[in-house]
């Protein structure tokens, strides 16, 4: 019976911290894609400076991210193109690619 009682305690281990481990690994995908969220809501305040500096947390969070390797890239491309329309009030093709870079972070 202890054997049973070891056996079942050991899996229930492995599998808890395989379940953290994967979430450990999405969580800065999620915590970039939630600073470009803020970064949006920000924006619409017309507010560029606390947008500037989300996305810049959402670059230091995507730089955090392991694996997926293109879509990283692709969506730090938008991130950054994001801040240099920003420092030019662009706002409608700043939106546009903060969008791009959130599709970007949720799909991984």
């Amino acid at each position: 019976m202890n054997l049973i009682k070891k056996l079942a305690l050991t899996v229930s281990m492995a599998i808890s911290l395989g379940a953290s481990s994967a979430a450990f690994a999405e969580e800065p995908a999620s915590r970039a894609a939630g600073h470009l969220e803020q970064a949006l809501a920000e924006i619409a305040k017309h507010d560029f400076n606390a947008a500037y500096l989300h996305e810049k947390a959402a670059r230091g969070a995507s730089d955090e991210i392991t694996g997926n390797h293109e879509i990283v890239q692709k969506g730090l491309a938008s991130i950054i193109k994001a801040q240099i329309l920003g420092k030019q009030a662009d706002t409608e093709n700043v939106i546009t690619e903060l969008k791009k870079a959130i599709a970007a972070y949720k799909s991984i």
